[in-house]
């Protein structure tokens, strides 16, 4: 039995969803890495902590990156119809 493919309320929804989901992992790495800093007041941590401080930023980055991306596939979907390929899937 074949399902129907997805129509343009549903892809609104699922691609509004990406964004809440990706805004709040952004959220989350943002905190992460404001914790890591607030541990060296003096603002000299020690060599694990340059390796925390890097790991916390690079998580942040991925993080925006997906959000960015996000929104970038809802917009392409609001202005310009394009469906992204793995909500086209029927069956």
């Amino acid at each position: 039995m074949k399902r129907k493919p997805p129509n343009g309320d549903q892809i609104r929804t699922t691609l509004v969803g990406q964004i809440a989901e990706a805004t709040e992992q952004v959220s989350l790495a943002n905190q992460t890495f404001t914790d890591v800093i607030r541990k060296f007041p003096s603002g000299l941590p020690h060599p694990d902590g340059i390796q925390r401080i890097k790991n916390a930023s690079r998580q942040l980055e991925f993080a925006r990156k997906q959000m960015l991306k996000a929104h970038r596939r809802l917009s392409e979907f609001l202005d310009r119809g394009i469906v992204p390929e793995e909500l086209k899937r029927v069956g």
